[in-house]
């Protein structure tokens, strides 16, 4: 495999884009808005930049990984001629199948089809297409540049040889690939999810507030960050959407979203990404946090 094509620029579309880039894969990064490829050609670039720093890798380095990124917004043109798809767009089974379903009619016979969905059934993405033993999951983690691990995740019918290739592939990647089966959540989300679920559990039950169940895990269980501090930054929606797969997947009520999670998704409290989660990231709050730091 030399070319890959990586669908979605946002936060996972371009970690996996910078990381072929940087070792050397040609990378045609899509999205439907230039707007979004130019942030995530600016992130890339950003997390280039603070491996200089901490001197993981030249200002050469850093060009030659740009200059393997070619942008697209036309989907049929960023796809053409490609090895390999990987497909990062929003974790929605109706966009993904028909993302999956479109690819299947324009790319090449020989293309893999891969996607980093993190809790959505492989095997149903697969069925939208006449190829389902070349489809695959690779569930990378945030953020890419930096998490070693990748969950490859085999569909009823992906084939071995497929499997193989995706597991071969991600080593090259400096990855550190783990095969798992087709089930609601896979493995790292379906005992992420409820952990964080049941951390949201505690807070609504007024046992502790924030801080300190975040610090109690980090702590008492060395959790490099807290749960409730782990899903701002995964996002508040992606965590429910996540929950839900799970829920629906196994009909098991210990998959069940916490009512807090639900309506605060309702609001608008996303995490980071929108500014306010469990904790405040405003600009006005990093004001403060700073003029703090001095006073």
């Amino acid at each position: 495999m030399k070319t890959i094509a990586v669908i979605g620029a946002g936060t996972m579309g371009n970690g996996i884009a910078h990381v072929f880039a940087q070792n050397g894969f040609q990378v045609n990064l899509i999205d439907i808005a230039q707007t979004s490829l130019d942030i995530g050609l600016a992130n890339i670039a950003k997390n280039l930049d603070r491996m200089i720093v901490k001197e993981k890798i030249s200002a050469v380095d850093k060009e030659n990984t740009l200059d393997n990124i070619t942008t697209f917004t036309v989907l049929k043109e960023g796809v053409a001629q490609v090895d390999l798809v990987v497909e990062a767009a929003t974790e929605n089974l109706d966009i993904k199948l028909g993302i999956f379903k479109e690819l299947d009619e324009i790319c090449d016979a020989k293309t893999l089809l891969a996607t980093n969905t993190s809790s959505i059934s492989i095997t149903q993405i697969a069925a939208a297409t006449n190829r389902p033993e070349k489809v695959i999951g690779m569930h990378f983690m945030n953020p890419v540049p930096i998490m070693k691990l990748v969950e490859i995740i085999r569909g009823y019918s992906t084939s071995d040889d497929v499997t193989q290739s995706i597991m071969d592939l991600s080593v090259k990647l400096g990855k550190t690939p783990t095969e798992v089966n087709d089930y609601p959540g896979f493995v790292a989300n379906r005992i992420l999810m409820p952990m964080i679920n049941e951390a949201i559990e505690t807070l609504y039950n007024a046992v502790a507030g924030v801080q300190e169940i975040d610090t109690v895990m980090k702590l008492g269980m060395a959790h490099p960050m807290g749960p409730l501090q782990l899903a701002d930054f995964i996002g508040l929606d992606v965590c429910l959407s996540i929950l839900k797969v799970m829920y629906n997947g196994f009909k098991n009520p210990k998959y069940a979203p916490c009512p807090l999670l639900v309506n605060m998704v309702m609001a608008g409290k996303l995490g980071v990404k929108s500014g306010e989660g469990f904790y405040d990231y405003s600009e006005s709050r990093k004001a403060e946090k700073v003029a703090n730091q001095f006073s």
